[in-house]
């Protein structure tokens, strides 16, 4: 890939940010963006956000269009991406020296996945320079001054959103759940927190189909930094609707590399480096008011797989599967499914458990390598959302001493496990140290610390 790599690069020197414009229709945001791959093509992805206030002309809010433009700065790396134009024009709106370095910094990271799995090799120096050509927005703006309150809640589908929307459930009268794009998973696990129709916000977005295109020609494809498309869309629609926090799901594992000894992170963009990183920038150069953090930043996915299944009424209707998300099922046969199955086995039936995934996982032979990864046996976990290899080997511990207890049978998977020298290590491991557990490099705010110790804590 390497060769196609400096190939696009020198068949495409620059890419632009050219403008993006706000349309306003009363209750309603269309937002469009237009970004060059030099002379010859264009992309023009599309936002369409609701309104709570509709006598508010936002194409003339200050904060607002601050947000729309940063947007659209997280939104260019996903078409920047199929050629990797070593210039980038910033033409659309203003940035100064030191925004041009975090946002160089924050595009190099989270691409790591995409250059490791492409086999590219550069460096954050020389994998794009970034030129500004625009000046400093000049008014006349104004900015909204609403009293904020409550929780604006990103909902995937997947037990992380799922235990946050418990957690608040004290404060829920308040709330609002938050998602891109209509998933119908997403709003059934919503509706079931008790959550209506009108307390769901779905922001859609439109990616531009001459990227699929170019694809298919065979020009650069891979993974790219979505929880940070997630945390400027959010912020932008608590602004909107006047929430005073983001409310995350991202839990302490998101931390952990994919790629042990280097700083290649499938979930960068979830993780507190990053959750930092955006917290400094939104306050010191967009400002709005709204409080982003995760909840779930302090606990283990031990802590949140036993506090999940103390609710039943989830588990028909949960998925976390991105192979299996365009169906809404659980396809059985990847990291994210076997994972989830295998750190939930502590805490639910193994019945129960191939009720809910349609298949017992802990079965299928075919499955071993995968398991390998995700238990360390293998210096690279798979490219998904799973939690750290400690974690796992912890939850598959507890599971085997409590099913060897009731005079059970061990699954293929589990039985292959206790021939591992990992076993013995993790055997003796005190699994209750897990259940007091309490990451301090949070940004939890003071308000709600109390309340969510009680909850998820041991003590």
């Amino acid at each position: 890939m390497q060769e196609r790599f400096e190939l696009l690069r020198k068949k495409h020197p620059a890419f632009s940010f050219e403008s993006f414009y706000i349309e306003d229709s009363g209750d309603k945001l269309l937002i469009c963006y237009s970004f060059f791959l030099g002379d010859e093509i264009s992309f023009r992805p599309r936002w369409e956000f609701a309104k709570k206030h509709k006598d508010i002309d936002y194409s003339r809010d200050e904060r607002f269009r601050r947000l729309v433009f940063n947007l659209g700065l997280v939104e260019l790396i996903s078409y920047w991406k199929c050629a990797c134009s070593p210039l980038v024009q910033i033409k659309a709106g203003y940035i100064d020296d030191e925004q041009l370095r975090w946002w160089k910094r924050q595009y190099f990271l989270g691409l790591g996945e995409f250059f490791h799995v492409n086999r590219i090799n550069t460096n954050i120096h020389d994998f794009m320079n970034i030129e500004v050509l625009a000046e400093p927005e000049e008014g006349p703006f104004t900015n909204t001054e609403f009293k904020k309150s409550g929780c604006l809640i990103p909902i995937g589908g997947g037990k992380d959103s799922v235990v946050t929307m418990e957690l608040l459930g004290g404060r829920k009268e308040d709330n609002l759940c938050y998602m891109i794009n209509s998933r119908e998973i997403s709003v059934k696990c919503a509706r079931l927190a008790g959550f209506s129709e009108d307390e769901i916000i779905i922001a859609k977005r439109s990616l531009d189909q001459t990227l699929l295109s170019l694809n298919k020609e065979g020009y650069l494809n891979g993974h790219t930094p979505f929880s940070a498309i997630v945390a400027f869309s959010s912020v932008l629609t608590a602004y909107l609707f006047d929430k005073e926090y983001v409310v995350l799901s991202n839990e302490a594992s998101a931390n952990e590399s994919t790629v042990e000894g280097t700083q290649i992170n499938h979930q960068y963009s979830k993780s507190y480096q990053f959750e930092q990183d955006f917290i400094n920038y939104e306050k010191r150069y967009i400002d709005s008011g709204v409080h982003y953090f995760s909840i779930l930043r302090p606990f283990s996915e031990l802590q949140i797989a036993r506090y999940f299944a103390r609710y039943d009424r989830y588990f028909k209707v949960f998925k976390s599967c991105n192979v299996g998300s365009k169906s809404d099922i659980w396809c059985c046969a990847c990291p994210k499914c076997l994972f989830v199955f295998g750190i939930m086995s502590p805490f639910i039936e193994l019945a129960t458990l191939t009720e809910i995934f349609g298949s017992n996982m802990l079965e299928d032979e075919r499955l071993i390598p995968i398991f390998d990864k995700l238990i360390g046996e293998e210096p690279e976990k798979p490219f998904e959302c799973v939690g750290t290899r400690d974690e796992l080997n912890t939850a598959i511990c507890m599971a085997i001493k409590k099913w060897e207890a009731k005079g059970l049978g061990l699954p293929l998977l589990y039985r292959y496990y206790k021939s591992k020298s990992l076993y013995r290590t993790y055997k003796e491991r005190d699994a209750d140290l897990y259940f007091k557990y309490y990451n301090e490099e949070n940004s939890v705010p003071a308000v709600f610390v109390r309340d969510l110790k009680n909850q998820m804590l041991d003590e």
